[in-house]
């Protein structure tokens, strides 16, 4: 299911870039970016309490930290590897 609203998140956003830029290697690279991390988001989402608590840690003090940094590691370098790669 995460991953379906990831692509359907991504499918939106790359229109709208398409729109806004007019250029198709903004819209890919945007898409992708948006995909690649909103997959990660929901692997990350799962796997990380799960991991805290079979390291008897409560992962409701430190999951919500742990996320938003993988998230936001995994955006900015999915954006600007794809954007370096993709467009470059």
């Amino acid at each position: 299911m995460g991953a379906i609203n990831g692509i359907i998140w991504a499918i939106i956003m790359a229109f709208i870039a398409q729109l806004w830029f007019h250029d198709i290697k903004i819209s890919a690279v945007i898409g992708f970016a948006i995909a690649i991390n909103m997959t990660a988001a929901n692997v990350s989402g799962i796997s990380i309490p799960l991991m805290l608590k079979r390291m008897n840690i409560d992962p409701a003090l430190s999951a919500s930290v742990i996320l938003t940094t993988v998230t936001d590691i995994v955006g900015f370098m999915s954006f600007l590897g794809l954007a370096s790669v993709l467009i470059l």
